[in-house]
């Protein structure tokens, strides 16, 4: 009975303290310190490990973007190792390696194949979880750093006028050199700047010694193109377009031959031969004498004299074929003459007398003999009125050029026109440089007028209509005309007389269309051949070098995206060493000026005055309308050539901070190579 009350107590007390909570919040809270603490500890400390990861990987990148723009397009080692010391100065501008509490702190960084990397490693003591057995942790990162470029479309417009030809320093005037290169000519470094920046920007060699070697299989793999357009004063472009866009007739200063309706002899009515004379001559020498007869009883040798019997000539041999024809005219009659020969025989005898014996010997020698027979025969016209020769008139003249298409974009390199001597049709080489389209006569150009389609660069041409379309540039078929004082004339110039041309024409090389240029050798073959000639018309250029480079206009199915229907980056590099300089009496773009006058008033002769002005308006309205197409214009002056005028035309039509000047060619280099650097795009690859 005791035991079962004592059990009964017990069982009580455990069911009293089961359902008794007092007090258990502060032994579940003791029993809870130790996760509780192992989760804060944890997080403190793997708080720091990020913030320390995450400030390396910054230092890192930073080191190695700072590095590989130092680098730019040398070497990692070039300047003492510059590149690597830029890169390991950033990183420790940006971490100190004692930061966070971090410690034993290296880092590196090397170059491979024009890539940048870098590896930083430092040591972070746990600050709470060593409790629970973590000591050291090591955090390293890594980090890649190179120089890319986007899908990019450059087109080059280069100035490759005369004075390119003078050397690159010096400030004593020149103005072509005598149109022969200088050892250090402008435009010798021109090739030079332009191969480098091809090196730099498609990270393949070229021929020029740009102080490094884009590093093996560095190659760019992107969309990359270039395209070129040398101007000076005109541009050479035509052959590149599809002969859609070139009109049939095209009109010039030139010359017509008139005529006048004559009796023209046709033909002749053959006369009756007739012997004119004969004329007789020796063939050979002559024979022996031989005696022929024999007389006895004469008595002296006069009585032997008597008995010689006379010489003669036996012409009865066959009469030969007729040769050495010849015919002229006497008066209206045409004369034909010719000769035959009959071959004779002269008969020469002598006697030999004897006076002892009184015998007369009769002795014979013989010689061939021809009888030349000169015959004639007048022939008598016969007449037929025709058109013939009297005069040119030297006059604007409308052509049909479209013998000059080949089909597609095949053109013929020359057509026959009748602008021969006395109007005979003669060969008329065409070299490719073109005329504009319609063009207005202004000198406001803000806005570019709508009838203005030179200035137009994405009007696409319309068949049939000669405003819209381009013609071919024939410096052979155009006069300027003079009257009989001397002096230019704009009137018609009637004369039988070849008049000199009276202009002066220069054609650049031929212009180059967007392309790859995945062979070196073939990007400095075509920079080699440049020539430099001509007159500074800058406005020719950039207006074809935008039309070649525009995405939406004439070759928009080539330029609008690439291959794979990414979006361009596109730019232009205007590079030019002078003033515009121009002459109304050169054959350009918009035809021999004095005499066509389509930009200058219709009522007077443009002074060169006149045609600076416009073509420096035109320049800078073009400028403006590259850059609203979204096109990056880079600008560049060189040499010491250019005046304080031009050069502020030239910064205003740059992009802004595009603008360089190179008073040299190893300046001209550098502006090229930075142009080329900043086209590229520093990209961290890790």
């Amino acid at each position: 009975m005791v035991e079962r009350n004592r059990m009964k107590a017990a069982k009580s007390f455990l069911q009293e303290l089961r359902s008794n909570t007092a007090g258990n919040t502060l032994a579940m809270a003791g029993m809870a310190m130790f996760p509780l603490a192992a989760m804060i500890g944890g997080g403190v400390d793997v708080s720091r490990i990020y913030l320390v990861q995450t400030r390396l990987q910054q230092a890192c990148d930073a080191g190695a973007l700072a590095g590989r723009r130092q680098m730019g397009s040398g070497t990692w080692t070039a300047n003492s190792n510059a590149a690597n010391t830029a890169a390991r100065n950033m990183f420790k501008a940006n971490f100190d390696t004692d930061a966070f509490g971090s410690y034993d702190g290296a880092y590196a960084f090397t170059e491979n194949a024009g890539t940048v990397t870098g590896v930083a490693t430092v040591k972070v003591d746990m600050a709470v979880m060593q409790m629970f057995g973590f000591g050291t942790k090591n955090v390293a990162v890594e980090c890649d750093a190179s120089m890319s470029i986007p899908n990019t479309d450059v087109m080059f417009v280069l100035d490759t006028t005369g004075s390119m030809n003078c050397p690159d320093t010096g400030s004593t005037y020149c103005s072509n050199n005598g149109n022969t290169e200088a050892s250090n000519a402008r435009i010798r470094g021109l090739r030079s700047a332009v191969k480098c920046f091809y090196e730099t920007l498609a990270k393949r060699n070229s021929s020029e010694d740009c102080g490094s070697t884009p590093a093996a299989g560095s190659e760019n793999t992107a969309h990359l193109r270039f395209g070129f357009v040398p101007y000076s004063t005109n541009v050479n472009v035509g052959k590149l377009l599809p002969n859609d866009f070139i009109a049939d007739r095209w009109t010039y200063q030139s010359r017509e031959a008139i005529t006048r309706a004559e009796n023209v002899i046709v033909d002749y009515t053959p006369g009756t031969p007739y012997l004119y004379g004969s004329t007789f001559y020796y063939d050979g020498g002559w024979s022996g004498r031989s005696t022929v007869e024999t007389h006895y009883n004469v008595r002296n040798r006069n009585a032997c004299s008597d008995l010689q019997p006379e010489d003669y000539d036996d012409m009865s041999g066959s009469e030969g074929a007729p040769y050495g024809h010849s015919t002229w005219t006497s008066g209206d009659d045409q004369i034909t003459r010719w000769y035959t020969d009959v071959n004779g025989t002269r008969y020469d005898y002598s006697t030999s007398y004897s006076s002892r014996q009184d015998r007369c010997r009769i002795r014979l020698r013989t010689r061939d003999l021809v009888e030349r027979r000169e015959y004639r025969q007048i022939n008598s016209p016969v007449y037929e009125q025709q058109q013939v020769f009297s005069r040119y008139d030297y006059k604007p003249v409308t052509f049909d050029v479209s013998g000059l298409k080949a089909g597609g974009s095949t053109w013929n390199d020359s057509i026959d026109l009748p602008v021969g001597n006395e109007g005979l049709d003669t060969g008329v080489t065409w070299d490719g440089c073109i005329e504009e389209r319609q063009t207005v006569r202004t000198s406001n150009f803000s806005p570019i007028p709508v009838a203005a389609y030179d200035l137009d660069i994405d009007r696409v041409p319309t068949t049939g209509d000669p405003a819209t379309q381009w013609g071919p540039l024939l410096d052979t078929a155009v006069w300027g005309r003079y009257n009989s004082y001397g002096s230019r004339t704009t009137s018609t110039v009637s004369t039988a007389s070849n008049l000199s041309r009276n202009f002066s024409y220069t054609c650049t090389n031929e212009a180059r269309k967007l392309q790859r240029w995945d062979t070196p050798s073939d990007f400095d073959a075509y920079l080699d051949d440049l020539d430099a000639i001509g007159s500074t018309y800058h406005d020719i250029g950039l207006i074809w070098g935008a039309r070649l480079l525009s995405p939406t206009g004439i070759f928009e199915s080539e330029n609008a995206a690439s291959a794979s229907g990414g979006a361009i980056d596109r730019h232009l590099i205007f590079m030019t060493d002078g003033d515009t300089v121009t002459s109304s009496t050169q054959y350009t773009s918009y035809g021999v000026e004095w005499y066509d006058r389509r930009r200058t008033s219709a009522s007077s002769a443009p002074s060169s005055n006149d045609l600076t002005s416009q073509v420096n308006s035109r320049f800078l309205a073009m400028c403006n309308a590259i850059k609203n197409k979204n096109i990056t214009l880079w600008v560049v002056s060189f040499g010491n050539g250019v005046s304080a005028g031009s050069i502020t035309n030239l910064r205003n039509c740059a992009t802004s901070g595009k603008f360089y000047n190179a008073s040299n060619s190893a300046e001209l280099l550098a502006n090229f190579r930075s142009i080329a650097n900043d086209i590229s795009q520093l990209r961290l690859t890790n």
